[in-house]
């Protein structure tokens, strides 16, 4: 299954790259974030393996949520503006996610592409509705909020 979201951010997208290519900042701007801590830095490269904590916000007045766990190889194609993610363990293990930061107009479109196919097409539908969209777009809602903030 591929399902792609995208927010549009009125700030340039260099900006919008520096805040998200750091994985291990996460936590700090992201409210949802619980940790991301790295397992294995790749000898001389730019990739990083962490392991993710997330919550998945069932009752947002509550701060009800439910954790979601997985291990991810990440790196950055600077160049591209681009983020990469290779799901390694967990729920997700096998899924590509590539993020784009593309320059508009009004300053940048930011789409992340979730690649996901286990044996179970079932099961990726559900992990894509109940899980990986709504944290997805909770983060880009933050990205986007960060970003423009500091564009002004």
């Amino acid at each position: 299954m591929r399902s792609v979201i995208a927010v549009e951010i009125a700030a340039p997208p260099e900006l919008v790259f520096r805040l998200a290519r750091d994985v291990r900042r996460w936590p700090d701007l992201l409210p949802h974030y619980v940790s991301v801590r790295p397992i294995q830095v790749d000898d001389g490269g730019p990739g990083l393996t962490c392991r993710m904590v997330a919550r998945r916000t069932l009752v947002d007045a509550l701060g009800l949520g439910l954790p979601v766990i997985w291990q991810a190889r990440t790196w950055s194609e600077p160049e591209a503006l681009r983020l990469r993610f290779r799901h390694v363990a967990g729920p997700t293990k096998g899924m590509d996610v590539t993020w784009r930061i593309e320059p508009t107009a009004s300053g940048s479109r930011v789409s992340i592409e979730h690649d996901f196919r286990p044996r179970l097409a079932l099961y990726a539908v559900v992990i894509d509705r109940w899980f990986i969209r709504p944290i997805a777009r909770r983060t880009l809602a933050t990205f986007k909020a960060l970003g423009e903030a500091l564009a002004e």
